[in-house]
This record gives C-alpha cells, sequence and structure tokens, in this order.
C-alpha cells in the first residue's frame, strides 16, 4: 500500500525544482497534492499534468506566500478540494547574492518575507486544519551553518527558518503534528543553473569536499520529505536534516 494513501499536501513553490520534485514524489506515494505557485502558472500545471496522467490527484493555486490573506486562500483551496489536509511542505524560497556593501533594506525584506514570514504564515493558516499524524516540513539549506560570502540575509533567512522548525515543533507537538526541516546542499534545479551555479568552479569545490561525489538533485530531497510525510517519521519531529551527501 502506498505510504500517503487517502493524504493530502500542499507545497509551496512547486511549479519546479525541489517542490516540484516533491509533489511528484508525495503524489507517487498515494497524497493528493496542492501544487502552489507564485507567477509561473505553466510550470505548475505541468506539474499537475504529469501527476494526473500518472493517476494521481492534484491542483495548482496561485498565492504569495509573503501575504497574509494568500497563505490563508491557499489552504482554504487545499481543504475545499480535497476535503483535508495532512501535510505542508514550506518550500518557497527566493535567494539574491550580495555583499555587505550591496545589502539594501528591499533585498533583506524580499528574501525575509518569503523565506521566514511565508513559511510562519503557511503554518499558522494549516494549523488549524492539521491533526495527529500531520507533518510539516520546511526547506531549509545547508547555507544556515556553511555563511557563504555575499548571503548574508540568504543564510540568515535559513538560519531563522532553523529556529522556527525547533519552535513550532514544540508548540505542535502536543497536537501531534511533527515539525522538521530538510537542510540541502547544493540541488540541480532551474534556479542553480540560472544563477549559474551548475557546471562552476564553485560546484567543482563542493563536490570536492562531498564525500558522495556528485551534487543533489531534486528526487533526493524529495525522499527524504515522502519520509518524513510518512507514518515511518512519527517518532520524528524538531529535527534538521542535512541533505548535503556528507559535504563538511
Amino acid at each position: 500500500m502506498s505510504k500517503l494513501a487517502g493524504k493530502v499536501a500542499v507545497v509551496t513553490g512547486a511549479s519546479k525544482g525541489i517542490g516540484a520534485g516533491i509533489a511528484f514524489a508525495l503524489a507517487a506515494e498515494g497524497a493528493s497534492v496542492v501544487v502552489n505557485y507564485a507567477s509561473s502558472r505553466s510550470g505548475a500545471d505541468a506539474v499537475v499534468e504529469r501527476i494526473t496522467q500518472a493517476g494521481g490527484q492534484a491542483l495548482a493555486v496561485q498565492a504569495d506566500v509573503a501575504k497574509a490573506e494568500q497563505a490563508q486562500a491557499l489552504i482554504a483551496a487545499a481543504v475545499e478540494r480535497f476535503g483535508r489536509l495532512d501535510i505542508v511542505v514550506n518550500n518557497s524560497g527566493v535567494y539574491e547574492v550580495a555583499p555587505l556593501e550591496e545589502i539594501t533594506p528591499a533585498h533583506f525584506h524580499r528574501q525575509m518575507d518569503i523565506n521566514v514570514l511565508g513559511p510562519l504564515q503557511v503554518t499558522q493558516a494549516a494549523s488549524k486544519h492539521l491533526g495527529t499524524g500531520g507533518s510539516v516540513i520546511n526547506i531549509g539549506s545547508l547555507v544556515s551553518v556553511l555563511t557563504p560570502p555575499g548571503m548574508a540575509v540568504y543564510s540568515a533567512t535559513k538560519g531563522a527558518l532553523d529556529a522556527v522548525t525547533g519552535v513550532l515543533s514544540a508548540e505542535l507537538g502536543p497536537r501531534g503534528i511533527r515539525v522538521n526541516s530538510i537542510n540541502p546542499g547544493m540541488v540541480d534545479t532551474e534556479g542553480a543553473q540560472t544563477a549559474g551555479f551548475v557546471g562552476s568552479d564553485f560546484q567543482t569545490q563542493l563536490v570536492a569536499r562531498t564525500p558522495l561525489g556528485r551534487i543533489a538533485a531534486p528526487d533526493d530531497i524529495a525522499a527524504i520529505a515522502v519520509f518524513l510525510a510518512s507514518d515511518d517519521a512519527r517518532w520524528v519531529t524538531g529535527e534538521q536534516i542535512k541533505a548535503g551527501g556528507g559535504f563538511k
């Protein structure tokens, strides 16, 4: 029997990359999936089509998770369509590289609002519908501990998300709701390719320090999300799972 049969999941930022990979994997295990997107309707529709063609159920919903009313509407749409909610994957995120002298309030607030306030608002709305066995999965990053140059704000947002994971696991645990984070290293996504990371000297340096000898694919992260969403992880909460191939 599929691990997530009968369950309903919301995956934010799921029109491409890690989010799309997680949406596919959850659906393959039987979950009905709400594919959230901020701007790429075509990407979200493609994810939904792939899921439905494989026999699954999915729905694309536009929402900017940094805006409270849209985060609430996203969760409401999931419950209205599928009648319940069991899994929330807070994957929406942005990053901008800037050295100290180029940091501006706009640079700070864009990343903080989407990467930290967004997960808080989505989880706040979802918590009204999640019950015992519910799972919240935050997608963090190894930058919270690696703190590379030029990423002061982005690293700060992911460090904040680590803290949020711990706090919410304590708050929601008494209700049987688990909260964990997956903190990937470099992943071969459209965003990483556009930013020039894939195929760069930076990638070469990372791989040289990675025992498993490569960067991740979205499927590598998605498999961990399936575990955390399932009853296999029923005794796991408040954890930050480093998913960097052993990167040191």
